[in-house]
């Protein structure tokens, strides 16, 4: 019994309202009931970005009688699952879960019949392509990789949400472009002339150009740190909240950021243009 009511003050501590055998079964907690430094690494992250996620729930919350949240890029639903135990659960909001890769897709399925979650929701296929709600309500991404994150981005303004936060992973794409690209800027040049400091611009360049894109479709953008750089170096999260249609200077910005790079990225190639 004493094991027991430690293991509930260990979990209650992390992220109140989440069962403790979730959190084992998640493999954020041993069966022992104790705690590891990956996973209390991760646990730290999920229950921050779920912290600076309450004005967004509290507000679809509000707003809509049946809201629909959408995690894309779900791996094992950690971010998911938690959410809607301590968030969710006993409100009229559903949340769909979409991930690529089949097995993971069963495996939280049968653990959201097992830990009576019934309004979660598990689709199978690409983030761009996943048969959704016409009209979802929050979108949300946490270490999607490399354009998986602007693919989580496009298909929510595509689908009207009104909040969305993204917690970029790794990414690449836009450091082969500096690569492969020639800017008749020299100065600008120099900036990735070398492999290293190509690959930190083009992922600090990746991020601007997402948030800038955001705002051109009508959001207002928060950019802000998730955790500490010791508990992970991927750590930046971009909060959007839909306040208007749409915003010409923001797009003209960007327009000149990217013509200025020669750069391109998968998300303005799969946005249009807000002029």
């Amino acid at each position: 019994m004493r094991q027991k009511v430690e293991r509930a003050a260990i979990a209650d501590e992390l992220l109140p309202g989440a069962p403790v055998e979730l959190l084992q079964d998640l493999h954020l907690l041993t069966r022992t009931g104790e705690l590891n430094a990956d996973a209390r690494r991760k646990l730290k992250q999920i229950r921050h970005l779920l912290q600076l996620l309450d004005p967004a729930l509290d507000d679809v919350l509000a707003r809509f009688p049946s809201p629909t949240v959408v995690d894309c890029g779900a791996g094992k639903s950690y971010l998911g699952f938690l959410m809607y135990v301590s968030k969710l659960r006993g409100t009229p909001a559903s949340l769909v879960s979409i991930e690529s890769r089949a097995e993971l897709a069963r495996a939280a399925a049968d653990r959201a019949e097992r830990f009576a979650c019934p309004k979660m929701q598990f689709v199978t296929g690409t983030i761009a392509e996943a048969p959704l709600p016409e009209r979802v309500q929050l979108v949300t991404a946490l270490h999607a990789c490399d354009t998986a994150t602007d693919d989580a981005l496009v298909r929510a303004v595509g689908s009207n949400a009104d909040w969305i936060a993204v917690v970029p992973c790794c990414q690449a794409e836009v450091a082969r472009q500096l690569g492969e690209g020639k800017r008749p800027d020299p100065t600008l040049a120099t900036l990735s002339a070398h492999p290293w400091h190509r690959r930190e611009l083009g992922s600090h360049l990746t991020n601007v150009v997402r948030a800038l894109a955001l705002e051109a479709h009508g959001y207002q953008v928060t950019v802000t740190e998730l955790t500490g750089w010791e508990h992970s170096l991927k750590n930046e999260l971009i909060l959007a909240r839909r306040v208007q249609r749409f915003d010409r200077t923001a797009q003209a910005r960007l327009d000149e950021l990217c013509a200025r790079f020669g750069i391109q990225p998968a998300i303005v190639r799969g946005l249009p243009s807000a002029a």
